[in-house]
This record gives C-alpha cells, structure tokens and sequence, in this order.
C-alpha cells in the first residue's frame, strides 16, 4: 500500500484533492525520511522513465539589497561603501529599491518601507546614485539557477514534449541531473502534475529511534535464549495509551512533530488532549486563521464543559461532534 495510515477511521475524504469543482491539478505533497528520499526520486524514475520523471528548476533573483552589492563589486566600490549603502536598505521581506527610495505606492501607503538616509545619500551623492541606478536597472533579474527542494514532475510522455530540461550544475565528477527549465507554476501550467517528494527529519529520527530501540532489545538477549518482545513496530503501537496523553496535557512535547513551538505547548495544555482525534483537532487549529478568531478557545471551553455544545442545524451533528460543533476541517464543510 501507500501508507500505514488508515483514511477510513478518521472519515478522510479522497473527492477533497480530486474533484470537478477544483481549478487547479491536485496537489501530492509525502513526507520521506531524509536519508531516503533519494531513493524514492530514483525509484519513480526507473519505474516511469528517466525521460518522463524530472526535478524542478528555481530560479535565485537579485533582490534589493544582493542586486546593491553585486553592482558595488563590479563598479570596484570598496567594500566598507558598499555595505553602508546595503544597510540602508530596511529588512523588509521583499522590499524593492524602489520602496526603499520611496517612489513606490506600496512606500506612500507604508512609510516604514522608506529609507530616508538612503533617499538623502541617493540625491546628494553621485557614487550612490550611479550605483542605486545601475542597481535598478537589473533588479529582479535572474541570478542563479538551482533545484526545487522537493518538487518532482511525472509526465505522460518524454518531458521534452513539455518542457525544455537543464542540467543543474554539479561538482567536478558528479553526474548532472536534469530538472525542468521551467518553475514549479510553470510546469502547472502547461498541464503537469507536481509531486512533492520532501526530506522530513522527524521521520529519520523516528526510524533512527526504532531501529536504536530494536538493537539494543536483540544485544541485551542472551545467547540462546529467544527475545522477550517482539521488534518494535511503530504502526502497532496504541493511540489511547493514557500515559502519553499525559505528557501532552503537560506540555512535555519538545521535538514531537507540529507540537514543539511554545505557542503549541501553551495549546495543548489548555486542551489536555485524551483521544487521538484531539491531537488531529489541534494541529488544525493551530494556524493563524483558528488562532485569530478564537476558534481554538472555543473548542477548549467544549471540550471540557465551559462551553455548551451547540450545531448550527441539528442535521450537522453527526458531522460536527468529533470537535464539539466547531467546524475545524475543510471535509466537514
């Protein structure tokens, strides 16, 4: 099968990634351990065609501050110069020169994106206009080419009959693979399905964990007697063990995955989860749209009586009483 995980018990609907009223292709995103996802890549390769299965390009653009450097090395500005006028420009995730100069209407509507030393040194400075200039001219230009991190496309026919391919750049001796010369919208576009084949740690801790666990259970037998136990199977193990329940109601939940961040923790130990469909409930609700407008208090005070259960239609109640009348999953709409 593709996964130990049963979708039946947990009322997990297949028509929610593939149905008439979606715009786009479904979208296949499966965690892998780390140290074996390679494998998996190479696998859909040699199952499908090495002609039809390729990796994703992205492309590096030069940002406001990257594009202010590079044109500074190659104008010969000293380093020092260079750096004081990169610095000027704020930390804002995707401000542009532009922005920064206060020319923009993203800069009159938010006046934090203004450098006003920037825009003094830009008027009275020739050096720093010359080189603010130049650096416009090529922002947002490609810089480099690289490989989506998980992205992996699985075509009908040769993927040249879709896409033109690139060989990556490699280190001397290394085979240079090919990835798609368009990005992952692109390659959307034209009609290919994208699979994300990502590198999850948490799964390579796990199995470094079982297989620790299973090691240490066959050198502690000793010689000619059978083990105790059989090996440690992590799909067998229970999902109502009280005492783990525990530990999340006491927020002991440092390096489990999704339930790690203190905002988390703090969760949780107000929920005190006792069945595993609480556990599912909560990673749900811990996102910034629940968050915000106090879906997560809502369902703490149902959970635990504070808050009467309440269905907005008595019909939805078979539907909604998994998380106490709050519509917490998109296959409940």
């Amino acid at each position: 099968g593709i996964t130990d995980l049963d979708p039946i018990p947990y009322d997990l609907l297949f028509e929610r990634f593939l149905n008439p009223e979606r715009v786009s292709m479904p979208d296949f995103d499966i965690d892998f351990c780390m140290d074996r996802r390679d494998e998996v890549i190479d696998y859909v390769a040699d199952k499908y065609g090495r002609d039809k299965v390729s990796q994703i390009i992205t492309y590096g653009t030069m940002a406001a501050k990257a594009v202010v450097r590079d044109c500074g090395r190659v104008l010969g500005h000293p380093y020092g110069f260079v750096d004081s006028i990169a610095k000027l420009i704020p930390m804002t995730l995707g401000i542009s020169l532009a922005d920064a100069l206060g020319e923009s209407e993203k800069a009159g509507k938010n006046p934090d994106l203004c450098s006003p030393e920037l825009i003094e040194r830009y008027r009275s400075e020739d050096d720093v206009r010359d080189l603010i200039d130049l650096a416009r001219s090529l922002e947002d230009l490609t810089r480099n080419a690289g490989k989506h991190a998980g992205g992996v496309v699985i075509a009908p026919s040769a993927l040249t009959d879709f896409a033109p391919l690139f060989a990556e750049h490699v280190k001397a001796g290394e085979s240079a693979g090919a990835v798609t010369q368009f990005d992952k919208d692109d390659v959307e576009a034209v009609g290919l399905v994208k699979f994300d084949f990502l590198g999850l740690r948490t799964l390579t801790i796990i199995d470094w964990a079982v297989r620790a666990i299973n090691r240490r259970a066959a050198t502690a037998t000793p010689p000619g007697s059978t083990p105790e136990s059989r090996p440690l199977d992590i799909t067998a193990l229970p999902l109502d063990d009280p005492e783990v329940y525990a530990l999340f109601g006491a927020g002991e939940t440092v390096a489990v995955f999704q339930f790690e961040s203190r905002g988390m923790r703090e969760l949780v130990k107000r929920a005190r989860p006792d069945r595993f469909e609480d556990i599912i409930a909560l990673a749900a609700l811990f996102r910034p749209g629940p968050l915000g407008s106090g879906m997560d208090r809502d369902w703490v005070d149902r959970k635990h009586g504070r808050a009467e259960v309440s269905y907005p239609h008595p019909l939805l109640e078979p539907v909604l009483a998994p998380t106490y009348g709050v519509i917490v999953y998109q296959e409940q709409v």
